[in-house]
Parts: C-alpha cells; sequence; structure tokens
C-alpha cells in the first residue's frame, strides 16, 4: 500500500526528516506519536503529496504500487485527489457551503458525474449518522458533526488512504471518541487504511501499530 524509503526533509539547514523508512498495509490503521517538532506532520505531508521530500540517494515513495516521486505536479495533484483523503484538526469545511455541498467538492474537481458525486455523498452523511443535517452550513453543526463531514469528504473519492492529523484535537472527550470509533468502523467494514499522526493516547493505542517518531527518526 505505502512504501516510503529514505525520506529526509530540510527547512533550510534545519534537518527535519533523516531518512525515514515505513511500510503500511492495505487496511492498517497506523499512529504516529512523538513529541512536538518531532516530524510527525511533515512525514504525514510528504506521504500524503502535499510537500515533496529532499532529493537522496535511495529516496522512494509509493503507494498502490505508483512512484509518486516520479510524477510532475500536475499528476500529483490528480493522484492526490482520487486516491488520497484528509482530515485535519480544525475541519476545514467552506462556511458558505452546506454538508453535502462540502462533501462533494473532491469528487467535482474529479470531474465525476454531478448526480452521482451527490448519490454517494448522501449516502456517506447518512452512513456517518447526519442524514438530518446535509442541507446545514458548518457554523450550524458540531464540532462532531463538522469532523465526520470532514470525514464524508475524505471518502467520497474511495482513496486508497486516508491521513489524519490531529483529527480529535479540536473535539470534546465524547466527540473524540466517537471519532475514533468510527475510523476502526470504516476499516473493519470498508477496508479504509488510516495513517493518524495524534498526541491522544488512547486513539494512538488503539491503532494496530503505533510509531514513536524522535528527531526526525521513527524510533519504534
Amino acid at each position: 500500500m505505502i512504501q516510503a524509503t529514505n525520506i529526509h526533509k530540510y527547512y533550510d539547514q534545519l534537518h527535519v526528516l533523516k531518512g525515514v523508512d515505513l511500510t503500511i498495509d492495505k487496511g492498517e490503521i497506523v499512529s504516529v506519536v512523538g513529541a512536538s517538532g518531532a516530524g510527525k506532520t511533515t512525514l504525514l505531508h510528504i506521504l500524503g503529496t502535499l510537500d515533496k521530500p529532499a532529493k537522496e540517494t535511495a529516496t522512494s515513495l509509493t503507494i498502490n504500487g505508483e512512484n509518486l516521486l516520479a510524477m510532475n505536479d500536475t499528476a500529483i495533484s490528480k493522484f492526490r485527489n482520487l486516491h488520497l483523503g484528509f482530515i485535519f484538526q480544525f475541519h476545514q469545511l467552506l462556511p458558505e457551503f452546506t454538508a453535502l455541498e462540502n462533501v462533494c467538492i473532491p469528487g467535482f474537481i474529479a470531474k465525476r458525474n454531478k448526480a452521482e458525486v451527490e448519490h454517494e455523498a448522501k449516502k456517506l452523511l447518512d452512513y456517518l449518522g447526519l442524514s438530518h443535517r446535509i442541507a446545514h452550513k458548518p457554523s450550524e453543526l458540531s464540532g462532531g458533526e463538522q469532523q465526520r463531514v470532514a470525514v464524508a469528504r475524505a471518502m467520497i473519492n474511495k482513496p486508497a488512504v486516508i491521513f489524519a492529523d490531529e483529527p480529535s484535537g479540536n473535539l470534546d472527550t465524547a466527540s473524540a471518541e466517537n471519532l475514533h470509533q468510527l475510523f476502526f468502523t470504516l476499516r473493519n467494514e470498508l477496508g479504509q487504511t488510516f495513517v493518524i499522526v495524534t498526541h491522544n493516547e488512547e486513539l494512538a493505542d488503539m491503532a494496530d501499530r503505533k510509531l514513536t517518531m524522535s528527531d526526525g527518526l521513527i524510533i519504534h
């Protein structure tokens, strides 16, 4: 599913990632933990093609057998839209659009049939317990509801993997627990793969594998 080898990243003179190797299997939930500044979010952004690693000897990154480092920016953007989903701490929903419209956006970007995308979005929102909220805008939804809309948006193009960066960091305890359980339900019922950066030890410990980062490396 994901194969990353010798991933380095520099910001000016700061060596943030120092040769990370990582393999993630389909249907696996992997958590990434570590102190602030350890390189967790940088690694997530590179795996998710939101950033690029330094060009080093033997550096490689493949997802579903596709060599991402050989792609140009246009091809990477298309791959990201079709095959990767993202959930952030602050849901990043567009305030002027309804829940349904927010979920549909990645499908429209992919130039999929409008009616098909809307049908799929309604199914996802219903599956996530939000069928009664599809016409509501983000400001009319609770934090937990907003994050479930973000989950639906991440899933609309049936991605190979969903990357989550502190997905429950802005939620109350009950909403966070519901979101965590949702990830495992999606994995068990749909085979969804997740890579989750989190400071939430409970979520991290629930994962199939917990990777700890320190000083730009995965230490265990």
